[in-house]
């Protein structure tokens, strides 16, 4: 049964006046979903009908009334995940794109854009950027670049990938990537080539949340229902640290209007947390055990969905597994809860957290009231922190089960449902490789690549990059201890080729053999689609002027003919490089990338969008209405809404050919076909269920216990590895919270944005007033933070709006360049002398912070700010959870007032010492191999899944 609140008398007065909305009347709480004949009323969009001729004054021209007539053409930005539909403004006189503004027929944009969107004007027009093809020159990492043509590029490249694989070397090519931006198209092109070699940034961003996630439930990312919320509870570093942003925070907006309440918790006084109803202030690692508390509080007051658990909960095989001696009842299940989780008092939570005990008391109400409309979400923050902090999510998921508030209106649904899954042209097989570089195997259940120990496993001897591409992607700056990836990229030993993907020049991009411009968001095409509410769309970025040329009939064949100098996109260079990998068709690449429309020959960029568009529902049904193509129709509005609203696909029952070759297990009641769950009964119906071993939330994981973690085998609190109980406070020592991002920055791609730049600048370390007193300190004052492998200078602000005992500094500011680099992101970058002495001792110094320049950007010399921040991350070692694989960011850090000498933005850290603290952490794995000889759980998601034999250790 759910608690409900009853109103006071002074409320209902108030309500009854109309002082305040009527939060106790049952509401329409059904999706409000834009259709594309009513965009909304925000503001007046120009009508789709108009986009090819659309006239309007020109801003700059007033107080004169000049006209200016456009071309608009849809595109999708490129800033973060979230994927927001833009509209270019291409200037019909001079064919330049002018501005960007929102689309109002993107269903997860809606035509709203946060600051981020509209900056693609400065991205695109950044003079700094790299505009044609290059090629190092002297030595790795000397800042020699001759220009190449694409074709050079294109047939060298080849020539070395066709060698490797040939010779059966397929493990030593990868693609790292730091933000896909599309949906599938590298995993078609790498299981093409037969590679096992995907990699990405997640093990630093996500995976510690996916994983918490995916052991409940088999889906490893939230889709909260926002906007028909009752009760939504953020683990937050402001908005799930700029995850789906723009969606999200209108929607959480939308429900508060409606009397949503919005609980965050965080150790900062974030924006987000700024417009709670509750902030709760947790301490750093510490948020496990104020959720348990939660869940204490729903089950000993009966506020739980008793139908949702006995059904969908797999509580019968924890008592078998547990409690053998027990009658496998489920009364016995939610007493044996209560004895299990005794300890979490809400009193007990507040030692661990530091929030008081009656907040939480009256949190678990405010859950309990909200019932099945209870949003969650938890993405980097406390997932991505701490050791351990996987357990967050997993605690997190806990309640929603507790409130049957999975998959439910207003509730927290799996991203899957969510997302759409585009049908492709053709299907390689998977790789019979496995890449130990990628998943060793003392990762058994990493969730995704250990992309942040590459240099270290490189430096054991572990394996050899001959053919690396990095794309969208910058670890020498994002990642942990990029002093240690410098000394690999520098080593031809470990790296062999290192092509550069990307759009502006980097940190990363210094030390690789090409770097090959890719375009920005309105000069490449991707398909988008995420789960940023409970519906399904599609999202199309398109090279704009590409378009519009098509559109005045002067099509073109590479999109790089259309785009500034030779700026190319992806999509067309694998195309055109794996055709040049295999040009007999020996290798048997050449036949995944033919044209399903043209047989035998090579199958256009059109033709693939063309191919899903055509395959996706409802899209040619809606095309056709207005005679015109599936590819035309998303050329014309950039954006499809595939289902307008999605929930309980659990209960979705299983078709006649999906129950084809299966059995029912008569003790579990799953569907099974070839040993594999694949559905439930339900209430004697074939369901979808999870896909899990047991087809429901596995609040009993017996894979935890199968794979050496038995103590995990329920949710449970870890506690962090900067937990109070390892901090010495009269040394100085605090935790560092290093996770949070700047609302209008974008990782390591602000710094070719001028506007974002003006707007946030610096990453000080956040001190609450109480800590600066002890210190001495006022805001403005330098503070040495001393890491486990160095330290860095920074600047610290004092304020009330961080908990004391906690300091905190932003992680994606303090770009730099040295004097030998190109000139690059210099809105962004200070000038910096870096030196070694050969042994593992590096030293950065800030020798020029950021100057005014001159440049075909009149703002470039009317630069204002001279502070860019420091470079934090490249201090951190790599701290692998022996479970998740997630980096854990946070830091133990030895804070002092700066030391005679030290300077702003100082670095110093020992690669040798980095390498003995990830030696350390590598020893609390728990390798593989598991059950039967597998490296991993045959069920559990694992990133481009290769051919299931390799699964196995020979």
């Amino acid at each position: 049964m759910a608690y409900k609140h009853k109103p006071s008398l002074i409320e209902r007065i108030a309500e009854g006046i109309g002082l305040i909305p009527n939060l106790h009347q049952e509401e329409d709480y059904a999706p409000k979903v834009n259709s594309l004949t009513e965009p909304g009323d925000l503001t007046k969009f120009p009508p789709p009908d108009q986009w090819d001729n659309w006239t309007e004054y020109e801003a700059k021209a007033w107080p004169k009334k000049q006209k200016k007539t456009y071309s608009i053409v849809p595109t999708t930005c490129f800033n973060c995940e979230s994927a927001c539909g833009l509209l270019s403004y291409i200037d019909k006189e001079t064919n330049e794109v002018r501005k960007f503004e929102g689309n109002p027929w993107h269903p997860g944009s809606r035509g709203r854009n946060c600051a981020k969107g509209p900056a693609t004007i400065n991205q695109i027009n950044d003079p700094d950027r790299i505009l044609y093809p290059l090629k190092r020159s002297g030595k790795r990492g000397e800042g020699k670049w001759d220009r190449v043509s694409w074709d050079e590029v294109l047939d060298d490249i080849a020539g070395r990938m066709r060698k490797a694989l040939q010779e059966g070397r397929n493990n030593e090519i990868a693609y790292h990537v730091g933000r896909p931006g599309h949906e599938g198209y590298m995993d078609r092109v790498l299981q093409a080539w037969g590679v096992d070699g995907h990699n990405s940034h997640t093990n630093i961003c996500s995976s510690g949340a996916r994983f918490g996630y995916a052991i409940w439930y088999g889906h490893d990312r939230p889709s909260p229902d926002h906007a028909n919320a009752k009760a939504m509870l953020l683990l937050s570093a402001h908005l799930e640290s700029g995850h789906y942003f723009n969606p999200h925070a209108q929607r959480i907006i939308e429900a508060k209007m409606k009397g949503a309440k919005l609980i965050v918790m965080d150790p900062r006084l974030s924006n987000t947390a700024s417009m709670a109803d509750y902030w709760l202030p947790t301490y750093p690692g510490s948020e496990a055990a104020i959720l348990l508390s939660l869940a204490r509080e729903l089950i000993i007051n009966g506020w739980y969905n008793r139908d949702y658990v006995e059904n969908w909960v797999n509580w019968d095989e924890y008592l078998k597994a547990a409690y053998p001696d027990k009658e496998c009842t489920f009364e016995n299940f939610i007493e044996t809860l209560k004895e299990v989780y005794a300890e979490y008092t809400p009193e007990y939570a507040e030692a661990e957290t530091g929030v008081p005990a009656t907040t939480t008391r009256e949190v678990a109400k405010v859950i309990a009231e909200a019932g099945t409309r209870f949003a969650t979400h938890n993405w980097r923050s406390a997932g991505s922190g701490n050791l351990g902090g996987w357990a967050v999510a997993r605690c997190l998921h806990f309640l929603n089960v507790l409130m049957g508030a999975v998959g439910t209106e207003g509730g927290t649904s799996p991203n899957t449902w969510n997302k759409y899954h585009p049908h492709f042209f053709d299907h390689p097989p998977a790789q019979k490789f496995w890449n130990e570089l990628h998943f060793p195997k003392e990762y058994p259940l990493a969730f995704f690549e250990m992309s942040f120990l590459l240099p270290h496993m490189l430096k054991e001897g572990r394996g050899f990059m001959d053919v690396y591409f990095s794309r969208v992607f910058n670890p020498v700056w994002t990642y942990p201890d990029g002093f240690s990836w410098i000394e690999s990229f520098s080593d031809e030993k470990q790296f062999g080729l290192h092509a550069a993907l990307t759009p502006i020049w980097s940190e990363t991009a210094f030390f690789a053999d090409y770097v090959l411009p890719m375009g920005l968001a309105s000069e490449r095409h991707d398909l988008n689609t995420y789960e940023t509410h409970a519906g399904v769309w599609i999202a199309f970025r398109q090279p704009v002027l590409r378009e519009k040329a098509r559109r005045d009939g002067k099509p073109v064949n590479f999109t790089y003919e259309s785009n500034p100098g030779e700026v190319w996109e992806e999509d067309e260079f694998w195309i055109e490089l794996s055709w040049r990998i295999d040009p007999d068709g020996s290798l048997g690449i050449k036949e995944h990338f033919i044209s399903p429309y043209r047989p035998g020959e090579k199958i256009t960029v059109d033709e693939y969008y063309q191919y899903i568009f055509e395959h996706t529902k409802g899209l040619p049904e809606a095309a056709a209405k207005e005679g015109l193509s599936a590819l035309d129709y998303m050329r014309k509005y950039g954006a499809f809404l595939v289902e307008p609203s999605v929930y309980e696909k659990n209960l979705r029952e299983l078709s006649a050919k999906e129950l084809e070759g299966t059995e029912v297990n008569p003790l579990t009641q799953t569907i099974q076909k070839k040993g594999k769950t694949v559905g439930l009964m339900h209430q004697g119906k074939p369901v979808e269920g999870f896909p899990t071993p047991s087809g429901k939330n596995e609040f009993f994981s017996q894979t935890m216990v199968d794979w050496k973690w038995p103590e995990y085998a329920i949710p449970v609190y870890i506690k962090s590895h900067i937990h109070e109980e390892t901090m010495d406070r009269e040394k100085g020592e605090y935790p560092l919270v290093p996770t949070f991002r700047i609302p209008t920055l974008i990782h390591s791609r602000s710094g070719n944005a001028k506007w974002l730049y003006e707007l946030s600048n610096h990453n000080p370390i956040w001190m609450h007033t109480e800590d600066a007193a002890k210190f001495g300190v006022e805001t403005g004052d330098l503070l040495r933070i001393n890491t486990e492998i160095g330290y860095f200078v920074d600047k610290v602000w004092v304020t009330e709006g961080m908990k004391p005992g906690v300091v905190a500094c932003s992680h994606h500011l303090g770009r730099w360049r040295r004097l030998s680099d190109p000139a690059g992101n210099r809105w962004a970058t200070a000038v910096v002398n870096i030196e070694t002495d050969g042994n593992g001792a590096w030293k950065m110094k800030q020798i020029q912070g950021i100057q005014p320049f001159t440049s075909k950007d009149a703002d470039s010399s009317r630069i204002f700010w001279s502070d860019g921040g420091v470079h934090q991350n490249i201090t951190f070692p790599v701290h692998p959870d022996p479970i998740s694989g997630m980096h854990c960011w946070h830091q133990k850090v030895r804070i002092e007032r700066a030391q005679a000498g030290d300077e702003y933005g100082d670095i110093f850290v020992d690669t040798k010492k980095s390498f003995e603290v990830y030696k350390k952490w590598m020893e609390m794995a728990r390798p593989a191999p598991g059950p039967k000889g597998l490296r991993r759980p045959l069920w559990i998601k694992r990133a481009l899944r290769p051919a299931e034999e390799t699964f196995y250790i020979k």
